[in-house]
Formats: structure tokens, sequence, C-alpha cells
């Protein structure tokens, strides 16, 4: 094989699938031609690595000698097999497929192709398409997850887990760290997807039942692949997530509160027993003022942590340009005299008679301002905070002399 020939390595991670892996390899080989004459590749590499498998799926699979074999001494997961078989591999492009049978190998040319045409950097192959076989309960799971990763990164993908995929070598400094189990395909979907930093295509393929017992624990997994999402969110796109928490307190405030609300303007009055739904919808509302405040000051956090501007567009971006310096200035000021209003015939009260009758409504609502204001104030210390870091540092980096190189003497 010449340097000038385009290598696509497909790993084929194995735990004890001694009933599959031998068809499944079989499989890969016969598939090279195809791939080759359908596709830019000019060369196809399997390497399958045994992740501490007990059975015989070793002694199968060197029982090929066109394939690399790699083994663990124990498990190290799925994840961790993927990658180690891509570090000893050389292919410009990345490919794995899981060794139960379940996965078509002359799909890699459609893969291939599509990141080719599409200048993708990683191509998926969905099985959630018309010709899949996956039980039932995996494909609601799938469904579930693929909902949840593109209401958090507001781009769609059908099969979050898919164990096919082509991935370009040049981008993996971008895609690592992933996780060595189970998870490590949703992961990389989340990491992908709400990152927005590489460029993920999906194709759909035909999806067959697996040989032998499945390794997937649907509950144990399924928490696995949640939190492998959830963790995507927190560390790139953070005021998503705190946004939607803000949501939802947020809409349980007007509901909670509107009850109290519509007596009052009905009667001009409110009744004793409606203090807790009105401590219940402070307490509701000052939860959405906290979220939404964290989501400003977590996402110029993430956007200085991964070098990129920080959101222009959809809510996060709305809602940073509300919370411009004078806008936080001017809500905070506004919410103090509002504040200091509705308290005032209590203070004028106190000032004259030394006792206060006021409703107890009145010092509620008074305190709720002056603590989102509080709020506001101490997000805006936070943000001139880091405005301030941030500009030490450009200035540190300026300053700092050139390193010397110093010849050691012979």
């Amino acid at each position: 094989m010449s340097e000038d020939e385009r290598t696509l390595t497909i790993v084929i991670p194995a735990l004890n699938e001694e009933d599959a892996i031998g068809a499944t390899i079989q499989r890969c080989l016969d598939a090279r031609d195809h791939i080759v004459a359908a596709s830019s590749v000019d060369w196809v590499e399997l390497i399958v690595v045994s992740d501490g498998s007990s059975d015989r799926t070793e002694e199968i699979a060197k029982g090929f000698s066109e394939v690399s074999v790699l083994a663990f001494d124990a498990n190290r997961g799925y994840g961790a097999a993927i990658k180690t078989g891509w570090q000893h591999g050389r292919g410009e492009y990345l490919g794995f497929l899981d060794g139960d049978g379940t996965c078509d190998p002359n799909f890699f040319a459609e893969l291939c192709l599509a990141i080719d045409a599409d200048g993708a950097d990683i191509a998926l192959a969905s099985r959630m398409g018309p010709d899949s076989e996956m039980p039932a309960i995996r494909t609601v799971g799938n469904r579930i997850f693929a909902w949840l990763l593109g209401a958090l990164s507001k781009r769609s993908v059908d099969d979050t887990a898919s164990g096919m995929r082509v991935v370009r070598r040049a981008c993996l400094d971008e895609l690592y760290p992933l996780p060595d189990g189970l998870h490590f395909t949703p992961a990389m979907s989340a990491r992908v997807l709400i990152a927005d930093s590489l460029k993920l295509v999906e194709r759909p393929m035909a999806y067959a039942e697996r040989t032998g017992e499945s390794k997937l624990n649907v509950l144990r997994d399924g928490v696995r692949f949640f939190m492998a999402i959830l963790r995507a969110a927190v560390t790139f796109r953070p005021a998503r997530l705190l946004l939607v928490i803000a949501g939802v307190m947020g809409l349980g405030a007007v509901v909670v509160g509107s009850g109290p609300w519509l007596h009052w303007l009905r009667d001009g009055a409110l009744g004793e027993w409606e203090i807790y739904r009105i401590l219940l919808a402070s307490l509701l509302a000052t939860s959405t003022a906290i979220f939404a405040c964290g989501a400003v000051v977590a996402e110029r956090i993430a956007a200085i942590a991964h070098g990129r501007p920080p959101a222009d567009s959809g809510v996060t971006g709305m809602l940073a340009r509300l919370f411009t310096p004078r806008m936080r200035l001017f809500g905070g000021a506004t919410l103090l005299l509002i504040a200091v209003g509705i308290v005032s015939p209590g203070i004028v009260e106190f000032m004259s008679t030394g006792e206060v009758a006021m409703h107890w409504s009145r010092a509620m609502l008074a305190s709720l301002l002056v603590v989102i204001a509080m709020m506001l104030a101490v997000t805006t210390f936070l943000l001139n905070m880091m405005t301030l870091i941030e500009a030490e540092g450009a200035e540190t980096v300026q300053e700092r002399p050139p390193d010397r190189i110093r010849r050691a003497a012979l």
C-alpha cells in the first residue's frame, strides 16, 4: 500500500462473541472490494479487539490471516476497545461496527461517500430506518434519547447510539475524550451535536437481530446514556439546560400564582389561606431567576473555556442581549424602587406610629423583588470579573517575553 492511498480502518470490538465473530469478520473481508469500488477508499484494514473475552473469540479471530487481533487481559470496555483499535490502525478514515452480526459491513462504502459528499467529520449508520429489526424497548429508548439530544443541541439525529460509524482521524483531537464503556457512542453523538464544532451526517441502514446474548443492560446503560448526554450539555452548552429548568420553574410560578392574583383582582384582597400558594409561587419565581442568571454566567464560562464566542442566537442569545450591563443596572434599580414603593405604606406607618398593619403580601412581594435585584447584582459582578480575568490573561500573553533557547554545552 502506498502513502497516497486512502485507508479505512475498521475496528470490531468483541466481548465473548464466539458465536458471531467469525461470520462478522468474513463479511467484513468480503465487503472490502465493494467498499473500495463504491467509495473513495483505496484500502481497507481490519482490526479485532477482544475486550477481555473468556470464550473462543480471540482464537477465532486469529484464524483469519488478513486480520490484526488485539486482546485485553481483562475487560476494559466497548469504547476502550474501539479507541485502542483506532490507535493501532493507520487509516485516514476510522470505522467500527459491532461484532454481533447486526450490521452489514458493505454499508461502510455509503458512510465514506457521505463524509466526502457532505464534507462531514463523522458518518453514522442509523438503525431506525424501515429495515431495522431493533427490539421495541431499545427503539423507544433511542427515540427518547434522540429527542433529548435534539432539544439540548437544536440539531437532530435519529440514532444516538449506533454501533456503526466512520470518523475522520483528523478530528480525533477535537472529539476526545470519550468514555471507555458502552456509552461511548451516545457520548460521541452528544459531544458532536452539542459542541457544534464537528459535522455529523446520518444514513439509514438495514439492521438485523444480533447473534448471541446482548451485553446491553437497558436500565443501567440507559442511565449511562442519559448521563453522557447531560454531561456533554453541561460541558459545552450549559445555558440550554439551565434555561429549560428556568422555563419549567417560571411556568410553575405562573400557574401557582395565578389563583391568588385573580382573587386579588376580583375582590381587592387576599385570603389568609392563600399564603401557602403565594409562598410556593415566590419560591418558584426566585428559582426561575436563579437558573436564568446562572445560565448567563455558565454560557460565558463555557465560551471562555472552549475558545468560542458566546451564543448570539436562540433563547440563550436573546437572554445575553437582555443582560447587558446597562439593562442589568436599570433592571436592578427598577426592582428596588418598586419594592420600596410596595412597602412604603408600612414604612410610613411604622415611622409615625411604631406599628405596622400593612398586609403581609406586600412585604413578601417586595422581598421577592429585592432578592431578584441582588441576583442581577451578583450576576453583573461575576460577568465583570470574567471580563477582567480575560483582559488580564490577554495582556499577560502579549507581554510575555519570547522563550530563550539555550544550547547545551558539549
